[in-house]
Parts: structure tokens; C-alpha cells; sequence
């Protein structure tokens, strides 16, 4: 390649401005001679020619913002005549660069500068270098005129052989703006100007590929949206066709769900949250698996009723005497119900329905022993209130998610059982029995308790709020009874939500107006029996109920009595017995077998569990109900064995440690009680309770094995018509310990007459109904002294030979 060279050349030439444009060497531009500063340096320019030879010369330097660059191109006019549109015009060529130097005088009305032409070398041959750089810039130069279509334009740039020419060609370039433009008519240096133009011309061409991949993308977007548009405009028409030939009525299936929910008298965010619902249905597709969930959700709110509510039935004699007709005692839940009623009554009637958006729901807990009644207390209480009942079963429920409902998120997610209930009852302010609460589990799926919190607190559930639902739901109206069996299995913080009511079982008398009243009338319905066909004597109901079955509810004396009916129903019809039959309490026996518990004092003498020394009657607790308790102690020989305490039934810490301390108050205060325990030192001693396969704790039964404890040791028997209970500290004094009433209802079932209990416990003689305690004769005691001599019978064996 032949090298470039330029001499510097002193010039005067008139200058030609350019306002926003630049005119790099080489290139061939025609410009409009309406502007004046143009047309006076063409003039001037011509005026020169024609004093001297050649062709017209004129300094073409860009002008920006009224400011001149530092360099300008030498032009030749061409030719002067009119342009396309009619206007006159001059074509003018760039020839080399000129450095523009002081102002000067010529003709005309142009300005006039000094400048000298700029040297432009390189060496022969050209670097390896800036061979690959001339040929990256004609194949990115090719590259961009090919995607424009300019094919004619290719050849002329691959013939360009010079350096600078080569980069002088780029302002041709449109998409070069004035600055860089500018930027290579001020570079010198063909190389680096080379490189430049290369630089430009390569960022425009990866700006380039990025918009044609984006104009791509969107093009694809809009043919997809399109071509969707159009198969939905297709599958409407061929749906429409479908419904007239069927004969369907037209309508869209989000048309239905948004007349329902507008039709439908919904809280004003619910209807807001239930209208996105079924926006998003109208813009899903059919087979988007959203649009089954959306309208799974919108069946559920749209099911649920919001703001259906029934009457309450504000005659109070007339609830309580429904609850009387259907249960027999319970008087505490009876009076609670009432109260209820009683209180809501008069804010109905002060205009009090609604007080800081909650209304007057009550959260009660039954607690008692299995079979008292209270699963079907609470339809009784929806019967008396004039409410819809509703049972929740929540024994063996593990998962949180049964209570606040699933997630929509997650396949065949469905609301909570609360708002199950509450749908299932027609009405927000039903009766909800959550039956078992003390058999709710926890595991890694969460704890159903826990979010039971929310449901049973009087002061939040207003605003309670299911996972599925994702709405507040108004839980305030509603009145919850939960029941369960064992107090000590509920939460802390979720018994103390709720209002407790204790059911400790029935008396005797209770039992018999039940069996008369309740379940005789329904066992003779499943046996198939008229009313008059079979007659069971009060005197027979008392003894089933005391002789047959043992418990605090009345279930296994519902079955005694069906399995009576039974058997007379099955001799009638085998012809052994005639019909109508009264039994009475001979003929239970003959029919049902022998009783299976007979009192302790209607037992012989010899036969009794404490007809020994070291045997004493205790009371005790569980979870059905109260229950008798019978420990024995004795001393083992001293010369077989070991000395020491040893205890057996199956019994817990603390029972454990109530044993302790009744042995060291024994061996402490032997010696004032007149008991041998010398040789306790030296004898083992044993503490048994039977039953061994249940297992026992807590501390009331330290009073009980103290005594057996001095009965053995004194040779005195325990009378047999006595039970005990309480706890013993080491200084002998008697604390005060839990369900007394429960404890007193098992001791007169068991025949007890006499009964001893804590002296700080006499308070809790109030709950006993009153027909117990005229049969009971109790002692309150402070001192394990007074016990002794309560409870143990006179020496019949010395002191000495019974130790």
C-alpha cells in the first residue's frame, strides 16, 4: 500500500459554516445557498477564482451551538445551480484537513481565516496491525450496509485503499451524531482515526443486534397474542354455535360469577376481594389450573353465609325449662346458658348488638369425666337459644391447617373446620360444639391449639382469618362449648380464653331420673318394645346404677339397661316370658348376672380390704371421674429384708415423694404419736397400690399412706367406712388438694359415709350437691393427728407385737 503524505500548505481561504453538521474529507455534499453566511463564502470563493485561476475554494468548518471547531476542510465548489427541491444550491467536495489559524480581509461579505493544510504520514508498507484494523473496519462496514440494503455502496468502500480515507468514509454514517463527527475531524492521526471510526461503528452494530433481538421478542410476543386472540374469537363462535344448537341460553361463565357476587349481600371487602377474583377468572384461559381455583374459591365465599343470622329465642323460663326436659342436673351450664341469654336480652334491648365491632358470643369449656353429657348439652343449648348446632370433632386432629384452613396455593386446598361450620350451619352465629379439645395433637404440621387461640378469644375472633379464605370472618356472635375430659391436657393460654364449667359427674338419685326419663324411653325404641311392655321398678334403676356400673357418667348404665331389654325381648320371643313384665331388683340377677361392684361396708367383716392393719381407703381423681383408692403397706422381716422403701402400682414422682414424706414424719414423730418406729431403721418397708397396670400421681394420697403407714405400725385397723384425701407436709400439716366434689360423688357411690379432706378445701363443699352431703359425714383437718384419730379403729393387737 502506498503511503499517504500531505504537505503543510499556508492557506486564505473564506469560511462556509455548518450548524450541526460536519464535512469530513472526501466526501461530496450539496448545500443550500438560502442560508447567507453559505452563500457570502461561495460568493467570496468565486469572486477569488475569478481574480485568480482554478476552481472556487472555500473553508467548511462545523459550527456548534455559535461556536467554530479548531478544524476545518478545504472544499472545492463543484458546481453552482438548483437543488431537487428548486432552491439554489452548490455541490461542494472535501479535499484535506486545514488548521484554522487568525482572522484575515478578502472580498465579499464572508469571513476570511488563515490556516495550513495538515500532514497526514504513514510508513511503507503499513504495520500488520493496521492491515487487520483496515480489514475488521470494511467487514463491519460491509456487515451494516448489507442489513440496510446499500449493496451498491459495498464495492466503493472495498476499494477504498487509504487509511484516512478509509475512516474519513464513516461520515457518510447517519448514525454518528455532530460530536463524533467532530471527534474525527479533529484526529490527525489516520491510524487513530481509523480506529475510532472502527470503535463507533462496531458499538452501533451491537446496539443494533440488541434492539433487532428485542423487536424480535416483541414481535413474537404480539403474533402469540395475536394468534391467541384469535383461536379464543374462533372457539367463542364455536361455543356460540354449540349453545344454539342445544338450545342453551348465552352466557359467559365469568359473566355468571360476577352477577353472583354482585347479586350476592356480601361485606364491602369481601365483594372487593371476591370482584379481583373474578377479574383474574376473565383474564385466565380454561385450561389454566387457576382459573379451577378461583372458582373453587368464589363457590366457597359465595356459600358462606355473611350475614344470615337467627333470632334468638329471648324467653328465658322457656329455655331453661328446655334444658331441664333434656338434661337432668348440670346446674352450673344450665344457669351459665341462662345468664347468657339473660344478658343478651338486655343489650338487645338497649340497643347494644354491636359494641367495638364485636358482638356477644360466649366461649365456655365443659370439663368432666366421659359419659355426663356434654356432647349433647350443646345441641340442647342451640335448642334452647333457638340457634343452629354444629359439631366440630377435634380428637386426633394434628394438622394447623384443619383449623386456619390450606394455603390456595397448594391442590385441593380447602377452608378451615371453623369455617367449614360455619358454612354447614347456614347462619354466623351458630352453637359450635369443639368436641375433644383435650385430644387436639401437634406434630411438624403445626399445632391445632395454637391457632385455636384466635378462634376462642372473645376479643379478636371478630376479625378472624382463615388461610383459604384470606377475608376477616365475624366470629363474635358465635357461641363455642368445647369439651374435654382432662383439664390438665388443654394449653394454658387457651384454657384461659375460655370460660370454665365443671361437670364432675351425677349422684345416685341423678343417675335414676336420667335412666328413668332418658335413656329407658330410648332403649325400649331400639328394642323394639312398647312403652308398657316392660317396666324397670325405681328401686331396679337404683340398683343397676349403684351395684352394676361405677362411673361418673351414665354410658355403661345405658348399656345395662339395653342389654335388660335385650334379653327380655329375646325370652319373649322364644315363649319364656310374657309380656308386659316388671322388673324389679330380685329379677336383675336372674337376667343380667351378678353386680359387679358391691360397697366395701356391705361386704362380711373378714372379707374387707382393711379387715388388717396397714390397709387405708383413699380418694383419687382420673380422668373418668372420681374413683376409691386403697393402699397397703407392711414390714418386711428384719432379718430377710432390706432395710429401705419400696414402692409398687405404677406410680408417678410426686407420688413417689409423698411416700417419702409420710415415712420421715412417721420416724420423726413416732415417739408423740405412740408408735414403735425404732425398728423402722432396720426394716424395709413396702407401699403398694393396687391396680398396678393404671398409672398414678399427685400428692393427695399422702394423707392415706400416712395412715396405712400408722395403721401398720400401731396394730389399729382403718374403719372401713372411712376415705381420706390430702396432701402431707413434713411437719404433719394436711394441705389442701383438687376435685373434692368429684372425690365425694366416688365415695358415695363406693358406700363411704365418712369422709376426711383438707381443712382449706371446705370451701369447695359448696359444689356437692346437698343430697350427698346429708349422707356423707366430712371432717375438714389441719393435722395428720387429727386424721389418725378420726380414722383409725382401737388397738386389737398390742403395739409391740404389731411392730
Amino acid at each position: 500500500m502506498a503511503s499517504e503524505s500531505m504537505a503543510s500548505v499556508p492557506l486564505t481561504l473564506p469560511v462556509l459554516p455548518l450548524d450541526d453538521e460536519v464535512v469530513l474529507p472526501g466526501m461530496v455534499v450539496p448545500l443550500d445557498l438560502s442560508d447567507n453566511d453559505v452563500r457570502a463564502a461561495v460568493e467570496a470563493a468565486q469572486a477569488a477564482a475569478r481574480a485568480g485561476a482554478g476552481k472556487p475554494r472555500v473553508l467548511l468548518v462545523p459550527r456548534i451551538d455559535g461556536t467554530y471547531a479548531g478544524t476545518g476542510v478545504l472544499g472545492i465548489v463543484e458546481q453552482v445551480g438548483r437543488l431537487s427541491d428548486g432552491d439554489p444550491g452548490a455541490l461542494i467536495r472535501g479535499l484535506g484537513r486545514v488548521r484554522i489559524g487568525a482572522g484575515t480581509t478578502g472580498p465579499g461579505a464572508a469571513l476570511w481565516v488563515e490556516g495550513s493544510t495538515v500532514e497526514e504520514t504513514l510508513p511503507d508498507p503499513l504495520p500488520g496491525s493496521v492491515t487487520e484494523l483496515v480489514k475488521e473496519y470494511k467487514a463491519l462496514a460491509t456487515s451494516w450496509l448489507k442489513k440496510r440494503g446499500a449493496w451498491q455502496v459495498v464495492d466503493r468502500v472495498q476499494q477504498i485503499d487509504g487509511v484516512g480515507s478509509l475512516a474519513d468514509n464513516s461520515g457518510y454514517s447517519p448514525f454518528l451524531s455532530v460530536e463524533q463527527k467532530v471527534e474525527l475531524l479533529e484526529t490527525a492521526d489516520p491510524v487513530a482515526r481509523l480506529k475510532l471510526a472502527t470503535a463507533q461503528l462496531r458499538e452501533h452494530l451491537a446496539e443494533q443486534d440488541v434492539a433487532e433481538t428485542i423487536a424480535k421478542d416483541v414481535q413474537e410476543g404480539v403474533d402469540k397474542q395475536q394468534r391467541e386472540f384469535l383461536l379464543r374469537r374462533q372457539l367463542e363462535a364455536v361455543r356460540k354455535e354449540l349453545r344454539d344448537l342445544n338450545g342453551e341460553a348465552e352466557g359467559d361463565e365469568s359473566d355468571d360469577y360476577r352477577a353472583r357476587v354482585e347479586a350476592a349481600d356480601l361485606p364491602e371487602k369481601v365483594r372487593e376481594a371476591a370482584l379481583k377474583e373474578v377479574e383474574k377468572l376473565e383474564r385466565s384461559s380454561d385450561q389454566s389450573p387457576e382459573g379451577s381455583w378461583i372458582r373453587t374459591w368464589l363457590d366457597t365465599v359465595l356459600e358462606l353465609p355473611w350475614n344470615e343470622r337467627t333470632e334468638d329465642r329471648y324467653d328465658i323460663r322457656g329455655a331453661r325449662a328446655v334444658l331441664d326436659a333434656e338434661h337432668a342436673g348440670l346446674d352450673d351450664v344450665k344457669e351459665r346458658i341462662t345468664e347468657y341469654l339473660a344478658v343478651r336480652k338486655r343489650r338487645s334491648d338497649r340497643g347494644l348488638g354491636v359494641v367495638g365491632g364485636r358482638r356477644g358470643g360466649a366461649v365456655l369449656a365443659l370439663v368432666g369425666p366421659p359419659g355426663v353429657g356434654k356432647t349433647s348439652l350443646g345441641e340442647s343449648v342451640a335448642h334452647a337459644m333457638g340457634r343452629k348446632f354444629v359439631r366440630v370433632a377435634l380428637g386426633g386432629v394434628r394438622d394447623e391447617a384443619e383449623i386456619r384452613g390450606h394455603r390456595r396455593t397448594y391442590v385441593g386446598a380447602l377452608p378451615g373446620r371453623i369455617v367449614r361450620a360455619v358454612k354447614e350451619a347456614g347462619s354466623m352465629n351458630p352453637v359450635v360444639l369443639l368436641d375433644e379439645i383435650d385430644k387436639v395433637g401437634s406434630d411438624f404440621r403445626g399445632d391445632p391449639a395454637a391457632a385455636l387461640l384466635e378462634v376462642l378469644d372473645p376479643a379478636q375472633n371478630h376479625t378472624f382469618r382463615d388461610h383459604y379464605l384470606e377475608v376477616e370472618l365475624d366470629l363474635s356472635d358465635v357461641v363455642f362449648l368445647a369439651t374435654a375430659n382432662v383439664l390438665e391436657a388443654i394449653p394454658e393460654a387457651l384454657l384461659d380464653r375460655m370460660e370454665l364449667v365443671r361437670l364432675d359427674g351425677y349422684t345416685e338419685d341423678e343417675k335414676v331420673v336420667i335412666a328413668r326419663d332418658h335413656l329407658l324411653p330410648r332403649q325400649l325404641e331400639r328394642a323394639g318394645l312398647e312403652a308398657g311392655e316392660v317396666v324397670l321398678e325405681e328401686s331396679a334403676l337404683r340398683k343397676l346404677a349403684g351395684e352394676y356400673t361405677r362411673e361418673a357418667g351414665v354410658r355403661t348404665l345405658e348399656r345395662a339397661i339395653a342389654r335388660l331389654l335385650r334379653k327380655v325381648a329375646a325370652q319373649h320371643e322364644l315363649g319364656d316370658r310374657e309380656l308386659p313384665f316388671t322388673v324389679t331388683p330380685e329379677d336383675l340377677r336372674e337376667l343380667i348376672g351378678r353386680p359387679h361392684h358391691v360397697p366395701e361396708s356391705a361386704q362380711d367383716p373378714a372379707e374387707r380390704r382393711t379387715a388388717v392393719p396397714g390397709v387405708a381407703t383413699g380418694l383419687a381423681v382420673t380422668g373418668a371421674g372420681g374413683d376409691v383408692l386403697f393402699v397397703e403397706a407392711s414390714l418386711a422381716d428384719p432379718e430377710t429384708g432390706a432395710a429401705g422403701l419400696t414402692l409398687t402400682g405404677q406410680l408417678g414422682d410426686v407420688m413417689k415423694e409423698s411416700a417419702q414424706i409420710a415415712l420421715s414424719f412417721l420416724r420423726s414423730h413416732g415417739a408423740e404419736l405412740e408408735l414403735p418406729v425404732t425398728g423402722l431403721k432396720d426394716r424395709g418397708v413396702h407401699i403398694h397400690f393396687p391396680a398396678g397396670a393404671v398409672p398414678k400421681d399427685g400428692p393427695s394420697a399422702g394423707v392415706t399412706m400416712t395412715t396405712a403407714l400408722a395403721s401398720l405400725l400401731s396394730g389399729r385397723l382403718v374403719r372401713t367406712d372411712v376415705a381420706m384425701t390430702g396432701e402431707v407436709s413434713l411437719t404433719g400439716r394436711v394441705l389442701p388438694i383438687g376435685g373434692v366434689k368429684q372425690k365425694l360423688l366416688a365415695a358415695h357411690r363406693a358406700g363411704i359415709t365418712t369422709v376426711v379432706i383438707p381443712k382449706r378445701n371446705e370451701a369447695d363443699l359448696d359444689d356437692v350437691p346437698a343430697e350427698i352431703l346429708e349422707k356423707l359425714e366430712v371432717h375438714p383437718v389441719t393435722d395428720v393427728r387429727q386424721v389418725l384419730e378420726i380414722v383409725l379403729a382401737p388397738a386389737v393387737v398390742p403395739v409391740d407385737v404389731a411392730a
